[in-house]
């Protein structure tokens, strides 16, 4: 920003909206150090989307029709689609850009009482000079309300910066043996691989779930599901069998160190998963948490095809939970005579209730537990979103009811459209669906919020 910059043209709304696109322009670029609770993808927004959104200021409000004014449709439409939505590609983080688009570029920014947050007003004057004095004199740390999230944001940003550096001391760690006192790398190992073997539940026998699949009914959507989960649980146990066992016998030298035993060993020593592990299987921060996940996947599948189908599901627990709600539709499709699938959508209704407290199924649809809110909390009462406690990162939602309705009508505007992902790392790989949350406040507010459903926060 130069002095001729500023003085390009006499109209009132011309300083007003170029400092609101320098304000958006601060907020995005300061969102990507919250992690995916700022942009799903942190993207290299740059000094050149500032000034292409300046330029076409400077164009529009030389083209304004006076009677008119400024056409706010299109401003809101070049900043949130073209000028910095041309760089984004998540559809959830081009919805954020919009938002932002919309709550700050309106008639209303030209009021001397208008404020992008408290404290945050419009500053209106003629030279450089004075803007670059005043701006000295801010803080030099903004509040996360700032960047529309909670204040909880912060203590994200400090976990995420902290986990990141000791992840980095941990990896340059020396990891020959040492000639020292204690127990040996190896040692560790051997002890640590000897009690995940003697916990490592047994493969499936193939014909005993192709009996048990014919007494269920095998062409019912969901059994037909279930079989390609326990086909993909089967693979996990045999690797990880076969990766325990040629370790155990390539410490003891009986058989070379292969380059992914190498990678076996430094890792479980390090308590993180095995690469060859993770590639078949699913994400998870420590192998700790990567073992248990394993028996309660197994549990599951197991408990479905053996006992009995669960009341309700740990969505978490499945390979594919998109495929798992692709199959509750088909079955719904199925029952009700004159219905096509492609004309049936998901709906949602969250009930009260806890997993402990759900004894029954649902008449139709399924109950799935073990969600959890990032960047809201959530009010029991009255069933809606409500702000995030302070300290509290995550709040599990009570079970939810998901069904299927055979219409394609678009959803209440006043509803949340709430995106559900696997993992805390929120990328197209890990996203299931969205599911629609009540609300007092604007669905504008959430989004700010970057408020997403998780199933697993490990």
């Amino acid at each position: 920003m130069n002095q001729d910059m500023l003085e390009y043209t006499d109209l009132p709304q011309y300083i007003p909206m170029v400092y609101a696109i320098s304000f958006l322009h601060t907020v995005v670029q300061e969102r990507r150090k919250f992690g995916p609770l700022g942009w799903n993808i942190p993207y290299e927004f740059n000094s050149a989307d500032w000034l292409a959104s300046c330029m076409f200021v400077q164009n529009h409000l030389d083209e304004i029709d006076p009677k008119r004014g400024i056409s706010w449709t299109t401003v809101r439409y070049m900043i949130g689609e073209v000028q910095y939505g041309g760089r984004v590609t998540d559809d959830y983080d081009k919805r954020l850009l919009n938002t932002f688009a919309q709550v700050w570029f309106h008639e209303n920014m030209f009021q001397d009482d208008f404020q992008f947050y408290k404290g945050y007003k419009i500053i209106r004057f003629k030279n450089v000079t004075d803007y670059l004095e005043t701006i000295d004199k801010f803080s030099t740390t903004d509040p996360p309300q700032a960047y529309g999230l909670h204040s909880n944001a912060d203590i994200t940003y400090q976990t995420n910066t902290t986990t990141t550096m000791l992840y980095t001391i941990m990896s340059i760690q020396p990891k020959e043996s040492g000639s020292g006192g204690g127990e040996t790398r190896e040692s560790v190992v051997m002890r640590l691989s000897n009690d995940m073997l003697s916990k490592l539940p047994n493969n499936y026998d193939p014909y005993e779930v192709k009996e048990r699949l014919k007494l269920m009914g095998i062409l019912n959507p969901l059994n037909i599901f279930l079989r390609q989960e326990i086909d993909r649980m089967q693979k996990v146990l045999v690797i990880v069998r076969q990766t325990l066992r040629d370790l155990l016998l390539a410490i003891e030298g009986t058989i070379i160190m292969s380059e992914n035993l190498r990678d076996a060993l430094d890792s479980i020593y390090d308590a993180l998963v095995p690469h060859l592990w993770k590639k078949s299987s699913w994400d998870s921060s420590t192998l700790g948490f990567w073992f248990t996940e394993l028996l309660e996947r197994n549990e599951q599948f197991r408990s479905w095809c053996f006992v009995a189908k669960p009341p309700a599901f740990w969505m978490t627990g499945f390979f594919n939970p998109q495929g798992f709600l692709t199959a509750m539709r088909q079955e719904i499709a199925r029952a009700h005579k004159g219905w096509a699938l492609d004309q049936c959508t998901l709906h949602n209704e969250v009930t009260k209730n806890s997993r402990e407290e759900i004894k029954t199924g649902p008449p139709e649809g399924v109950y799935v537990y073990g969600l959890y809110l990032d960047g809201a909390g959530w009010d029991r009462r009255h069933s809606r979103l409500g702000e995030s406690i302070n300290k509290v990162l995550y709040t599990l939602l009570p079970v939810v009811h998901i069904y299927a309705i055979n219409t394609t009508a678009p959803k209440d505007p006043k509803l949340y459209t709430c995106p559900v992902y696997k993992k805390s790392r929120r990328t197209d790989l890990n996203y299931i669906t969205p599911l629609w949350l009540d609300s007092i406040k604007p669905p504008e507010h959430w989004v700010l919020r970057g408020v997403a459903l998780l199933c697993d926060i490990k």
